[in-house]
This record gives structure tokens, sequence and C-alpha cells, in this order.
């Protein structure tokens, strides 16, 4: 039988985890969550947050991976407690439904930097027209896909650490490059005061909840692609160190990404940032214009290096997202990994086809569902997000740590973590980790999951 995959080092590890983290979210949606919550408080409170909450949830994924070297289903029965197995399969269905819309997405995205690479500026004015050739943005969003199975094809160290190993100091490089040309923009320093100084009359408890949400979301936690990786690693790997390099890295791009993004939005509004809402508008139909406005040359150059970053961000959460499922049938299922692969990637390409038709192109699509107290209906596109992240991730963060404390009990999750990093027992890390996993993280993370669930679906207002 063949050897399953591993990662040949730990900062190979370290590259894949930080780029199952960083996705588009960190580029459109921290930067202006900042803006809306306080500035630099919020930061703040992402930061601590994601040191408080997420990390410990991350070392239970990451310990539970390297303890059984399984996918997320076999796991749990590894661990001799088959009936949990739910879990993991619930995290598989989460990566399915996450990847068929996220592709879309980064297809857009992909798209993008094709068209301005061209010269083609007044795409973000004919942006729905844009989403609806579904000819083209599907043809974008397919070869999106054939890389993200290219790599997933090639295996763990060849394929996903090579790949990461590659990608994510590009991905810095890039961010860095844009940083610097964005300070030179006019009214750029009105932007940064924007991102930077504190605004603490903004904050209230919707802040801190979004400042929870984005800490959680942003670090792939909840749907098994960390016990998935976790499962390539090797024992010699100090589990606490590696977890709080992804976290720091994760953090540290999402804070770059807003370094990056506030000089362009002054630039654009002439100093008048807080006119500005951030998200895929004003990614995709404002930020082509701006960079228009920069020369056709410089404007052609910026604007093209601007959406291959955000390709290369979306690659990388691409990449883990496949693997799940991949992992799940070479494991249980025993299929060879590359039919897995390609046959994944295939099924989740077509599952992705309702979310490419419901931006206006099938009435049905668009207007799929109304939920109970929504004005208006939600499409298909948004519905698959508000199901696979929105509320499987919490829900399975949550009960990871339910069975880590619980089921499979604190001082087995201990001493695999102990394995890698002899300190550990005795230490205040070991008190902090046993505290969240048994009280702080599953509190928190069903807090968030039911608060989600009344809010979306039910109309439930809470603040």
């Amino acid at each position: 039988m063949k050897a399953r995959g591993r990662f040949t080092n730990r900062f190979g590890f370290i590259a894949a985890a930080a780029g199952s983290a960083v996705g588009l979210g960190n580029i459109w949606k921290f930067p202006f969550e900042v803006a809306n919550g306080g500035g630099a408080a919020f930061v703040i409170m992402y930061l601590i947050f994601c040191f408080i909450l997420c990390f410990p949830v991350m070392v239970t994924e990451i310990a539970i991976g390297r303890k059984t070297e399984k996918d997320p289903v076999g796991a749990f029965k590894a661990l001799g407690f088959p009936r949990w197995n739910f879990i993991g399969k619930m995290g598989v269905l989460a990566g399915l439904l996450i990847l068929s819309f996220y592709n879309v997405v980064a297809g857009w995205a992909f798209g993008y930097f094709v068209q301005l690479t061209f010269g083609n500026f007044d795409i973000g004015d004919n942006f729905g027209e844009y989403i609806n050739n579904i000819g083209r943005v599907g043809s974008y969003g397919a070869v999106f896909m054939l890389a993200t199975a290219y790599v997933v094809s090639k295996g763990i160290s060849g394929g996903i650490e090579k790949a990461s190993k590659i990608l994510m100091p590009t991905l810095v490089g890039m961010m860095l490059i844009l940083v610097i040309y964005s300070m030179t923009l006019p009214h750029a320093f009105e932007g940064i005061k924007y991102y930077l100084i504190p605004q603490f009359q903004e904050i209230n408890f919707k802040v801190v909840y979004n400042a929870l949400g984005q800490a959680f979301f942003s670090l792939s936690l909840g749907m098994g692609a960390l016990i998935t990786y976790g499962s390539y690693v090797s024992k010699n790997n100090n589990i606490i160190s590696s977890a709080a390099l992804i976290t720091i890295s994760d953090a540290g791009i999402a804070f770059l990404a807003g370094l990056m993004m506030f000089p362009f939005v002054a630039y654009l509004t002439q100093g008048a940032v807080h006119t500005v809402e951030g998200g895929p508008g004003f990614i995709f139909q404002v930020l082509p214009g701006a960079f228009e406005s920069m020369g056709p040359m410089i404007g052609r150059i910026i604007g093209a290096l601007f959406f291959l970053l955000l390709s290369f961000a979306a690659l990388t959460s691409t990449i883990s997202l496949l693997e799940v499922p991949v992992a799940y049938a070479v494991d249980e299922l025993k299929v060879n990994r590359t039919y897995a692969v390609w046959f994944i990637a295939l099924f989740i390409f077509l599952m992705g086809v309702p979310s490419l038709l419901s931006n206006g192109d099938s009435q049905f699509f668009t207007n799929f569902v109304t939920y109970i107290g929504a004005e208006k209906p939600t499409n298909f596109l948004d519905f698959v997000g508000h199901i696979g992240s929105d509320t499987l991730l919490p829900l399975g963060g949550f009960l990871i740590t339910i069975f880590a404390a619980y089921v499979w009990k604190k001082n087995n999750l201990n001493e695999e973590i102990e394995t890698g990093y002899p300190g550990f027992k005795g230490s205040f890390v070991e008190k902090y980790i046993d505290f969240a996993v048994s009280y702080l993280c599953p509190t928190v993370l069903g807090v968030i999951f039911l608060l989600t669930l009344l809010n979306r679906f039910f109309g439930v207002e809470f603040f």
C-alpha cells in the first residue's frame, strides 16, 4: 500500500496551514471590518480573540490529526469513537459547500487579473454584465479549479507543500509592493490614520461579535482542514509554536491588507475614507476606476498585480478546501488519490454552477430563498455561504472542543501536545489550553452558532 503523504519540514506545514487561513476575506473583508469597528481597537480585539479563542481550537484540531494520521472522519474512528465521526462528515460537507461558491468568486478575481492585464478598466462599471457572462466567468472558474486540482493531485510534499512554499512568500511580496506603492498616492496618510487610530466610540456588542467571527472564520477552523493537515505532520513538530506561527501569519497578512487597502480608499475618495463600504462591491466595482486614474501603464500594472494577489490568496485556500474531501476519499473509501482529486474537483465545480447562475442569469437561483423576517430573497451563492461558512464552521468548532474535553478527555489531548513539546506538562500554556478547550471555547462558539442561526435564518435581532 502506498505510504501516506507527509510535510517534509515545519516550514512547509506552517506555509500550507497559513495559506489555508489566508484567503479573499483577509483582503476585502478584514480592512473594512476594522474601519467599521473602531480602527486599531478592532485590530486589538481581533488579535486577542485569535489567540484566546482560536488558538486552542487550532491546537486541538492539529493534535487530533497528528495523533490519528487520518482524515477528519477517520480521525474520530481511530480514536475509538466512531459515533462522533459525524463531526468529520460535517466538516467534509462544509468544505464541499464552501469551495463550490468560493471557486466562483475566485474565478471572478482571476478574470479581473486577465482583463486588467489587457487594460480593460471599464470592467468595474460593467460588473453585473461581467458576472452574468456565464461562458466567460465559468471558464475562469474552470481554470482556477484545474489549478487547484493539479496542486492537490501532486500530493502533500510534492503538491501542497511545494506550492505553499512558493505561493505564500510571493503573496507577501506582492502585498509589500502594493503597500509601498499605495503609500505614495495622494491622501494616503488619511487612509492610514483612519485604519490605525482607535475609534473607541464605535465599539459595541456587534463590533465585538464581528471581531470574534472574523477571527474564527479567517483561521479555517471547524471544518477539519487542520485535522487533515495535522495528519501529515511529524511527531517531532511542536504543535503549540506551529499554531502560534500560523495565527501570527494569518493576522499579519490581514493587517498588511489594511495597510494596502486604505491608502487606495483615501486616494479614491480624496481623503473621505468613511464614505466607502468594503466588500466585493468595492473590490470589483470601484477599484478598477481607481487603477485607471493612475494612468494607462501604471494602472494596468498595479491593477493586474492586485487581482493576481487576490487570485493567489484564493488559491492557497481552495487547495486546503479540496484536500479535506480528497483525504476522506483516499483514507476511508480507499480511492486512488489522483482519481479522487479529479472526480471531486469536477463534482464541486458542477456544484458551483447554481452559484454561478445566481447573480441575475437565473431568476430561480437569484431569488433562491427568503429567510423568516427577511425583506428580500437571498441568492444561491450567499445561501451556500451562510450554511457552509457561517453555520457549519462555528458548530464544528464547538463540537470539536466538546469532543476533545469530555469524550477523548483532556489528558489524552495534553499527551499528544506534549509529544514534540517536552515542557508542555505543568506549564501555563497547558493550564490555559485545558481551560479554553473545556469551558471558554465551547461556550463562546456555542453562543456564536446560536446567535448566527437565529439572526441569519429567523430574523431575530440581538443588537
